[in-house]
């Protein structure tokens, strides 16, 4: 098996994509969001679609996942959709179940995956991310198009995967439970609590581990060999607890540790949607500094 086959763990090639440009059973998706410093902070959520036009992959459609693959009725930015809505807005955006669905994004692998998560815990069965998105499809120098295309609107019929998602109360029973291995994606001094940057509280919740989402990745932007992410699990107790739940600063780059866990054949994966965003909002839950 190599990377150029489609092997169902999350990931596809460039070479493979390219070989499956004129595919009627393909469908690809820029997922692309841009997250700007702002004040107050700490960033301002700019849509990806300027640079979607611009340029992206033959064929390609564009979904916004801050205003059409996120709750607009809830408190906090990215909230998943549920059910109907959910069902209607990946019909909408021509995101079809039958066929095989490849996501990237022109910035972080994070949109990616946040929308490759999203379609898995909907039991889409053919759905994968490209590893090392549109930078390394372009440095590649593969062919690149612009303006908008759209795909026909899907049939979509939604049954979410009962363990692919975590709420607030899931994560705060999972602490100190041996079974449940918690894990921030968020880079180490966010983990720790010694970055300046934060989301309301310093540090983790308590009880986690970290594996940064950007670790996952080599030096081109790929994501790192199964063997090289079973040393990054390996060493947090992720890869012998039955279930792990990972988290983040709002339920995205979690997704990219999701993705690795996947690949590495975990059973039980989920994503803490609301995830510090939420948690730090009140003074109650516990958190910790350090490592």
């Amino acid at each position: 098996m190599t990377m150029a086959d489609w092997d169902g763990r999350g990931l596809v090639s460039t070479a493979w994509l390219a070989d499956h440009l004129d595919d009627p059973g393909v469908r690809i998706f820029d997922a692309t969001v841009h997250l700007r410093p702002a004040q107050p902070g700490p960033y301002r959520v700019e849509s990806g679609r300027a640079d979607y036009e611009a340029g992206h992959i033959p064929g390609a459609a564009f979904v916004d996942l801050a205003r059409d693959l996120s709750d607009a009725s809830a408190a906090l930015g990215f909230t998943r959709l549920k059910g109907g809505a959910l069902a209607a807005a990946l019909g909408a955006a021509g995101l079809d179940p039958a066929l095989r669905i490849v996501c990237y994004s022109t910035s972080t692998p994070m949109w990616a995956t946040r929308l490759w998560w999203i379609l898995r815990a909907a039991c889409f069965p053919d759905v994968a991310v490209l590893d090392g998105g549109f930078a390394r499809w372009s440095a590649e120098g593969r062919p690149v198009e612009s303006g908008w295309r759209t795909y026909p609107p899907a049939r979509v019929r939604v049954t979410e995967r009962p363990d692919a998602w975590a709420d607030r109360d899931d994560v705060l029973a999972a602490i100190g439970d041996g079974g449940i291995c918690t894990l921030n994606a968020l880079p180490a001094g966010v983990h720790t609590g010694e970055a300046d940057v934060s989301y309301g509280r310093k540090g983790h919740i308590k009880g986690s581990r970290n594996v940064p989402y950007a670790a996952l990745l080599d030096a081109d932007g790929l994501y790192r060999s199964d063997e090289d992410l079973r040393v990054l699990f390996g060493a947090v107790g992720a890869l012998e607890s039955p279930r792990v739940i990972v988290y983040c600063g709002g339920g995205i780059s979690a997704t990219m540790d999701a993705l690795a866990l996947v690949r590495l054949g975990r059973p039980s994966v989920a994503v803490y949607d609301g995830s510090m965003s939420e948690w730090t909002r009140d003074p109650d839950l516990p958190m910790e500094t350090g490592a």
